[in-house]
């Protein structure tokens, strides 16, 4: 199971107006252990991602609602899966982040998963991203 954390900006970038949840592009990015995020990084630009040539096109993550109950705020998303259409490079982090969000931030990020190892995708192959009941839950 991979080990959810959260970039600090994006405390401070939700309190700025940078994201809108529920309404933004969130994307995915493959990094390796080489470029391993850390809860510092502010941006997309700060991490090197994989190739992505042997893999489809599609990283956008589908939001499937995003509420708040007493004081608490939940965004849920459709669980995506990955296919290699060749070998893909090895990669260890899953960086969610903001596509839509332009100025004053350029792709901001907003959390990563760590899976502990590199994996490898091999031809065919498949990996879901599984979210859970929520992406994540922030509040009280």
């Amino acid at each position: 199971m991979a080990t959810y954390n959260k970039f600090l900006a994006f405390t401070d970038d939700l309190a700025e107006g940078i994201h809108t949840l529920a309404s933004d592009t969130l994307d995915i990015a493959l990094t390796a252990a080489a470029s391993a995020p850390v809860n510092t990084n502010t941006v997309l630009a700060n991490l090197t991602e994989i190739s992505y040539t042997n893999m489809d096109a599609d990283r956008t993550i589908a939001t499937v609602s995003s509420t708040q109950t007493a004081g608490q705020y939940s965004l849920v998303q459709t669980d995506e899966v990955l296919t290699a259409t060749g070998t893909v490079a090895g990669f260890r982090y899953i960086v969610l982040f903001n596509q839509t969000a332009s100025s004053p931030l350029v792709d901001p990020l907003i959390a990563w998963w760590d899976y502990g190892s590199d994996l490898v995708l091999l031809n065919t192959e498949t990996l879901t991203l599984d979210f859970g009941a929520t992406t994540f839950t922030l509040g009280a």
